[in-house]
């Protein structure tokens, strides 16, 4: 789950015409671009994560088509993971009559607080078919615990 910033506003009336319609456009433009996965508005909803969380693990898949394993960095602070990288896509052709050169690059970053703590001796990560795989293993302490009950 992503926490969205709510920023507020200051009552309308106390504020001049000029800035309840930049109020107005600053909405409209949300409303439209709001699905792009544009850096628009500060926030980025890509790449898309999946986060499962098992008796003894978390896993954690993320979509990163184009990406190279190389190209993508993990890290995990107390119980935060982070997951970032930088994708390069560069395609040249040159035939009779005309060139061309398509380049896209892009960096990501995301941010998942787990609500266990982390083995972070046993963390995996592997990279296959444009998804990105992290296994974190939850610490004994995390795990939980079956109490037989007496009667």
């Amino acid at each position: 789950m992503a926490l969205i910033p709510i920023r507020k506003r200051e009552p309308e009336r106390e504020r001049g015409p000029l800035a309840r319609l930049h109020n107005e456009v600053d909405d409209l433009f949300r409303g439209f671009f709001e699905d792009w996965e544009l850096p628009v508005w500060g926030r980025s909803r890509w790449p898309a994560i999946d986060v499962a969380e098992k008796e003894n693990e978390f896993v954690v898949k993320a979509e990163v088509p184009g990406c190279k394993a190389e190209d993508i960095d993990i890290s995990v602070h107390g119980n935060v993971l982070t997951i970032s990288g930088e994708k390069k896509h560069e395609q040249e052709r040159k035939e009779e009559g005309y060139y061309h050169v398509e380049r896209s690059y892009g960096s990501f970053r995301r941010d998942l607080n787990l609500p266990a703590e982390i083995d972070t001796a046993g963390i995996e990560a592997e990279c296959k078919d444009g998804v990105l795989t992290v296994t974190l293993p939850k610490t004994e302490t995390a795990k939980p615990v079956k109490v037989k009950v007496k009667g």
